[in-house]
């Protein structure tokens, strides 16, 4: 297992993934989001749902906006629709994906 230089949990679960920051050799830097994963049909890659507020100078409010973002989804961590992750950057795994997951901060209950 390696140091990925970020203070988060260490996956109990191993895996061979090579683009595993844990068990792999992808290198992460640069921001650190975290989401909510909305979808995930695809072979370890989810999609998450961001919510952040937008300032507007002009009515001196804020509004409410989401992004949604394709994210790798390594087997050690296997984040399931609804679990809060924590996401950090990496180099670019596919034409839509940069982003790792970190950490599973929160599952679904059911």
């Amino acid at each position: 297992m390696e140091n990925i230089g970020v203070p988060v949990e260490v996956p109990k679960k191993g895996c061979n993934d090579f683009n595993c920051p844990f068990h792999g050799s992808l290198p992460v830097r640069g921001r650190i989001l975290e989401g909510i994963v909305i979808r995930s049909h695809m072979t370890r890659t989810v999609v998450i749902r961001r919510d952040y507020n937008q300032y507007i100078p002009k009515y001196l409010r804020y509004e409410r906006r989401h992004s949604r973002l394709s994210v790798h989804n390594p087997p050690c961590i296997d984040a399931k629709t609804g679990d809060k992750i924590k996401i950090m950057e990496c180099r670019p795994l596919s034409k839509s994906v940069s982003f790792v997951i970190i950490e599973k901060i929160e599952e679904k209950k059911l």
